[in-house]
């Protein structure tokens, strides 16, 4: 079909401390091969504002810029959504970028199966050093379902994301008190009111991981994951199976937080805090590891802070490793080459 009749597509982008990377993601939308696009820019009260409205200078009557308050992401996707005018929502965070056959393969996909939310696959850079493709870390499980994203079988990466608007006004929107798994609580929403999700196993996106993201924090994400089921349990007229399986759920969840809470306290010099972390654990666990680590920190904590520390160190020569060896990222010399850069490339040439 001609681009007059393809629909349109709002790309919202909630911009916090965003000044040094917005101009790659914004370059990667307007390469889009998909020729229906707006873009609306949420300035969320960022501290940066001066250096922000700088870097976008040359964007003029291409994007939708809002300053407010900060509200957070789910805040700041709102106020975009609601300033939107396409039929899909787009969401794209700040420090991530699309791949050219992005959007056309989403609303593809969402056209021609009437779905309410689709999300492909994305490369994972680390401190832009490659960390594999997000369905390595966690492999799908299709079909989608309710019960498939609460046991995280299937994943979805919120800038990876394009949905019906009217399914995300009609569930509600994000829900501005949480400022972490916000997201993962909207698709449960619109999953559960029979939001028909699908997803593309190609790579569409370039997401990247920063030191200071809010998803840096492994035990801060499991506690906030924790709050979504217990809302999840509380607001939703679930069936006795559903209930059951979010309690065993929580219980899973808290005791990973208490096994991050080990190698934290562990880290620190801090024995008798992982033990009694450790024995948490085993508790809502059940399960050998747990026991076993338990037992070790009451009986030889200094042999496991020794262990826990070259298992890390193993971990990161072998994220160093696997970095280097990804020929297919590599410049002639050597580095690491985002499609981000290769935009700019292209814009400066």
């Amino acid at each position: 079909m001609g681009s007059v009749e393809q629909p349109l597509v709002s790309v919202v982008i909630p911009a916090y401390m965003a000044a040094g990377r917005i101009r790659a993601t914004l370059d990667s939308i307007f390469a889009q091969t998909y020729p229906n696009v707006e873009v609306v820019l949420v300035n969320d009260g960022s501290p940066d504002t001066a250096a922000l409205e700088v870097a976008i200078q040359g964007y003029d009557g291409r994007l939708i810029y809002i300053r407010q308050e900060n509200r957070g992401p789910s805040g700041a996707r709102n106020t975009a959504i609601r300033a939107a005018r396409g039929k899909y929502i787009a969401c794209l965070d700040s420090d991530d970028v699309y791949l050219p056959e992005h959007l056309s393969r989403q609303v593809a996909m969402l056209e021609r199966d009437g779905l309410a939310l689709t999300y492909s696959d994305s490369q994972i850079f680390r401190n832009g050093v490659p960390a594999g493709r997000a369905f390595e870390h966690e492999p799908q499980h299709p079909p989608v379902s309710f019960e498939k994203l609460l046991k995280e079988e299937c994943c979805v990466m919120t800038s990876a994301v394009v949905a019906s608007r009217q399914a995300m006004m009609d569930a509600g929107l994000f829900d501005e008190r949480f400022r972490r798994c916000e997201d993962f609580d909207l698709w449960l929403r619109m999953s559960f009111r029979g939001g028909r999700m699908d997803f593309d196993r190609d790579v569409g996106i370039e997401h990247r991981l920063l030191p200071t993201g809010l998803s840096s924090d492994g035990y801060l994400l499991k506690q906030g994951r924790i709050e979504i089921y217990k809302k999840t349990l509380d607001t939703l007229s679930l069936s006795p199976a559903q209930r059951e399986l979010i309690r065993d759920l929580i219980a899973m969840t808290e005791g990973k937080s208490q096994m991050d809470m080990v190698k934290r306290h562990v880290r620190e010099g801090r024995y008798e805090e992982a033990a009694a972390a450790a024995q948490r654990a085993s508790v809502l666990l059940q399960d050998r590891k747990s026991r076993w680590t338990a037992w070790a920190l009451r009986t030889m904590p200094r042999a496991v802070g020794g262990y826990l520390g070259f298992r890390e160190s193993v971990a990161a020569r072998k994220r160093k490793r696997d970095a280097g060896s990804n020929g297919n990222l590599k410049t002639q010399d050597g580095s690491v080459q985002l499609q981000s850069e290769e935009l700019a490339g292209r814009n400066q040439s």
